[in-house]
């Protein structure tokens, strides 16, 4: 399914993967242009203060389900949306968003910007290019799964993941 012709075209996005990440992105002035919050952090609720402010804000919201350790057909559906949306978007996820960051990363135009929380240590940012984009294939093939049905919900030509861009 075609969004928004290919990752590679397109402006960079700002992708904040998780509740504090798109706190933190916000209150120093970078409003992510698509954000995947669960109303959690490593397992536990946020503190009051990051709930109320991501409530307050007001971009487009979509709410989709997601298991924990998974990636729903849901999850990957509304990411594919935002990315291609012309507005912010914040996908509120009911269950975990963990494990997002990954398809971000493959689906995001080139020069995007996909930034998550890694417990204990604090906000990772990867900037997407071919090589981040081929480790992130790597990785993502190693999950449990229909990787080629993901592939196609996010509209994402996996066979050109490797350094020549995609579809």
């Amino acid at each position: 399914r075609e969004r928004h012709g290919s990752p590679d075209e397109g402006p960079p996005r700002l992708i904040a993967v998780g509740d504090v990440v798109t706190y933190h992105l916000r209150e120093a002035g970078r409003v992510p242009d698509v954000a995947l919050v669960d109303g959690k952090t490593e397992r536990e609720a946020v503190r009051e203060e990051i709930a109320t402010a991501l409530a307050a804000a007001e971009e487009r919201r979509v709410s989709v389900e997601n298991p924990a350790a998974a990636l729903s057909a849901a999850l990957l559906d509304a990411l594919a949306e935002a990315l291609a949306a012309d507005e912010p978007v914040t996908v509120e996820v009911t269950g975990e968003e963990d494990l997002a960051a990954l398809p971000a990363m493959l689906a995001a135009p080139l020069g995007s910007t996909v930034v998550y929380g890694q417990p204990g240590e604090g906000m990772v940012r990867v900037a997407i290019t071919p090589e981040t984009r081929g480790k992130a294939r790597e990785l993502f093939e190693g999950l449990t799964g229909d990787t080629a049905a993901a592939y196609e919900i996010l509209g994402v030509d996996s066979e050109k993941l490797d350094g020549a861009g995609s579809r």
